[in-house]
């Protein structure tokens, strides 16, 4: 008798295991997938500001060499117009 008792209590600690399992794998790779669709939108963002930073860099370019209007006389003899 003590014996089925083991096995049923073996069985049900097996059972409770494997949804225990099923379970946290459906949450890894719902994770997994979260985590793609993040690091998709993460390297999206960092080519913006990338893009953002060149077109920064024109525009303090083209005010520096136009005085960014103040000066503009002093500007255009600093570059030799």
């Amino acid at each position: 008798m003590a014996a089925q008792e083991i096995i049923a209590n073996l069985a049900a600690q097996v059972r409770r295991l494997m949804a225990e399992h099923a379970k946290l794998r459906g949450l890894c790779d719902r994770m997994k997938t979260e985590g793609d669709a993040l690091r998709k939108e993460n390297r999206t963002l960092q080519e913006r500001v990338r893009s953002l930073e060149e077109e920064l860099s024109c525009v303090r370019l083209a005010e520096g060499l136009a005085g960014g209007g103040r000066n503009r006389e002093r500007a255009r003899a600093r570059v030799g117009r």
